[in-house]
């Protein structure tokens, strides 16, 4: 029994080490669905600019997290020999875990905090500069995200306990519809609002004009791709085998397709409308998806159907505000919707598990983005002020693709065109 027990012990810790390798793995696999969403909503000759900057954005954000933003949210450097890093050893009392299960841990946590910068991306495309939305991704996953990320999961500050004191819970946040959506979103918000339009978006006398897509298969792969990689997200969010749950997946799949219908129905058919619908249930139901009963998600997933497109068509057409991708009303208003929901349909009396408390969900949340909102007019703010963080109007009647990159998406046939 001495040498069963210790090997049982090795083989579960190997376990964990991989089910976290393969949540990380397929999360990261969803900024390939950020990036060929991007590509099918924006016009042709900004289609490679989308893809360099989720694919640099990923690269920017995890330098920024490894050497900044992984210390600020949880205390935690990296600054240590490769014996520690491995569990092998401790390092003033710290440990890392056997077989370096906290390092899969950062590397699951990288693909969340580059989320941030790739939903920025898809409301300020086609017409920002490069290397000023490149020193964003640094500021705002080094610091600004894990500022929010330590306070709700890391219990930095003492918010969750003083939550918990005043009303009976802190706040449930589970695969993060306000750590990452909201921030992201409302951080995006800040941005687009500084921005402006594209230059032709909107006519003098207020006429919306419509800009297509470039290209809509390549939007509704950006769509699955997210999906696919989301049960990741939630599911993998337990970070190990013996606390994974069932219902988090049937969750996330409930409100999934609640989004879809409601898109689809309030939407009109739209195909853009339908794709986003779904990712819009996803969001919605990431802070609850540990403690709702599967009915609970699937209405919180079908009211984000109707929030992204009644809020869509009202930031283009009636407010006059050019978020390309519609990353507000879906990863700030849907991720907001679902912070709220996760306090009423997480409780008991709704079919939940319990353990939540509505007045925390609010707070935390209002923190929330209140604070991504205000992070994102100073960081965006400074960067406008001090370098400029729009091209000129002939780079952007170019297309970023060639302004920036000096080439398109289709080389050979533009070349002999």
């Amino acid at each position: 029994m001495e040498t069963i027990q210790p090997a049982t012990a090795v083989a579960a810790v190997g376990n964990d080490v991989f089910f976290v390798l393969i949540g990380a793995i397929l999360v990261f696999a969803m900024h390939a669905g950020f990036a060929f969403l991007e590509v099918g909503t924006v016009r042709h000759k900004n289609q490679v600019n989308a893809l360099v900057k989720i694919l640099v954005d990923f690269a920017v954000s995890t330098v920024a997290y490894f050497f900044i933003g992984y210390s600020v949210a949880y205390g935690v450097d990296f600054f240590v020999s490769a014996a520690v890093l491995q569990g092998d050893a401790a390092a003033d009392g710290y440990s890392f875990g056997p077989q370096g299960l906290d390092l899969v841990k950062f590397f699951f946590l990288t693909t969340f905090a580059a989320a941030i910068p790739a939903i920025i991306s898809g409301g300020i495309a086609e017409r920002t500069k490069f290397w000023p939305q490149t020193i964003a991704t640094a500021a705002l996953v080094g610091v600004v995200y894990p500022f929010y990320e330590g306070l709700i999961w890391g219990g930095n500050f003492g918010l969750q306990d003083w939550l918990e004191a005043s009303f009976g819970a802190p706040m449930n946040d589970f695969a993060g519809s306000i750590v990452v959506h909201a921030v992201g979103g409302w951080i995006a918000l800040a941005a687009v609002l500084l921005l402006g339009a594209r230059e032709g978006r909107y006519k003098a006398d207020g006429t919306v004009v419509g800009f297509p897509p470039s290209s809509i298969p390549w939007l509704a792969l950006g769509s699955w791709l997210l999906c696919i990689g989301w049960f990741g997200f939630n599911v993998m969010t337990a970070v190990s085998i013996a606390d994974v749950s069932g219902l988090v997946a049937l969750n996330s799949l409930m409100a999934m397709v609640g989004g879809i219908i409601t898109a689809l129905i309030m939407g009109r058919n739209d195909p853009g409308f339908i794709h986003n619908g779904a990712l819009a249930g996803l969001v919605a139901v990431c802070a609850g998806s540990n403690v709702m009963h599967p009915l609970g998600s699937l209405f919180v997933g079908g009211i984000a159907g109707i929030v992204f497109v009644m809020m869509f068509n009202a930031m283009q057409n009636k407010w006059k505000i050019d978020d390309v991708l519609g990353v507000w009303p879906l990863h700030g208003l849907c991720g907001l919707w679902g912070g709220l929901a996760a306090g009423v349909f997480g409780l008991e009396a709704l079919g939940g598990l319990g353990g939540v408390s509505f007045m925390s969900q609010l707070i935390g949340s209002a923190i929330g983005v209140g604070f991504a909102f205000g992070a994102g007019l100073i960081v965006y703010g400074i960067l406008k002020v001090t370098m400029g963080i729009r091209l000129s109007k002939e780079e952007e009647a170019m297309g970023a693709d060639l302004a920036i990159h000096k080439i398109g998406a289709n080389p050979e046939n533009e070349m002999m065109s």
